[in-house]
């Protein structure tokens, strides 16, 4: 079978790291960059591809199988709606759009056409967030109660200082950060309803905030508490524990979050399970059932680049939809009103469900 030809959009960091992914690949092949920047021109001459300057010019003269947009967030509607009205499957890096108004419009536009659309949420390709919704899924932890999360991690003073927009509003933990844990989140528990959160910029005193507590409420009634700070040098974040990114340290004692039903709890990723095995023994004054399960480690960029392989050949559907992406936006925008307000916040009436 023929290699799939990937053209990437966007010679960012991100788009750098898919363009690494694609070269590796057995199933796909990067046929273009695109991008009008005088570094994509030696990106594309290291890597012996064409460049484009604009989605346009690659679309009119070099069809791709399909399109990576890596570009800035403000371009994804346009860029993905470009890739749609050609006909051309697109892997959309998250945020889908810079406010949910636009993603409901892209994601009307999807559905309406049939043009797949794959939403750059890697972590839901990433095995270890597989093994833990397998376990949740099979019942090992009985009715699903609670959920204790954190992303707390400590950005130099450099992060800042090479773009003046992280220390404004926009810039923060909750839009730069959360998103990508309101899907796992989705993933693991099912669909979020409601949120709280209590916000602070105490510690670096710029104008956005530098930490958050969150509390959620999920459609099974589970509740949730979530910490996100980006000034707390702690290591209990998913980039220090799962061991995916090479460019963090890990630490394979912590973990980021704990899911505790009506049988045991489940920590992750470290995979450490604490259960009990009858009805009659579930007390505190028992001890649990104490084990770890076995789990295999990848690269969820990898793996979403051949889930996406199979998208574009109609094998499968997208594992992280446009609708998906519109309601993760919408989670973490009602994050940024509740904390900004004081008050609760309902986050459906989207139909999506991650889980």
């Amino acid at each position: 079978m023929d290699r799939i030809r990937i053209a990437v959009a966007g010679a960012g960091y991100i788009g750098r790291a898919h363009m690494a992914v694609a070269q590796q690949s057995g199933t796909c092949a990067l046929a273009a960059i695109v991008d009008p920047s005088p570094a994509a021109a030696v990106l594309a001459a290291e890597a012996g591809v064409s460049l484009y300057r604009t989605l346009d010019e690659l679309l009119e003269r070099d069809r791709p199988d399909g399109v990576i947009l890596a570009t800035p967030n403000q371009l994804h509607v346009e860029h993905a709606l470009t890739c749609v009205a050609a006909g051309v499957p697109a892997l959309l890096e998250k945020p889908i759009a810079s406010t949910v108004e636009e993603a409901q419009a892209l994601v009307a536009e999807v559905e309406r056409s049939g043009v797949p659309l794959l939403i750059g949420h890697h972590r839901a390709h990433s095995p270890i967030m597989a093994r833990a919704r397998q376990l949740i899924d099979e019942g090992r932890l009985g009715k699903l109660v609670a959920v204790m999360g954190s992303a707390v991690f400590f950005k130099p003073d450099q992060y800042f200082a090479d773009a003046d927009w992280r220390c404004k509003p926009g810039g923060g933990p909750i839009l730069l950060n959360m998103i990508h844990e309101v899907h796992n989140l989705r993933m693991l528990c099912g669909d979020i309803v409601a949120v709280q959160a209590f916000s602070s910029h105490a510690t670096r005193g710029f104008p956005v905030e530098d930490t958050v507590a969150i509390n959620l409420r999920f459609a099974s009634g589970a509740l949730g508490s979530f910490m996100l700070s980006d000034t707390a040098a702690c290591a209990r974040s998913w980039e220090q524990t799962s061991q995916e990114n090479k460019a963090y340290p890990t630490y394979p004692d912590e973990d980021c979050y704990v899911i505790a039903g009506t049988f045991g709890s489940l920590s992750v990723p470290t995979m450490r399970l604490k259960t009990y095995a009858k009805a009659e023994d579930r007390s505190w004054w028992k001890p649990f059932d104490e084990s770890v399960a076995a789990l295999t480690r990848d690269d969820p960029l990898r793996l979403q680049l051949e889930h996406f392989a199979r998208v574009i050949r109609r094998e499968a559907q997208p594992l992280v939809s446009a609708r998906d992406g519109l309601q993760n936006l919408r989670i973490t925008e009602a994050i940024v009103e509740a904390a900004n307000a004081g008050s609760v916040v309902d986050t459906m009436p989207a139909t999506a469900s991650a889980h």
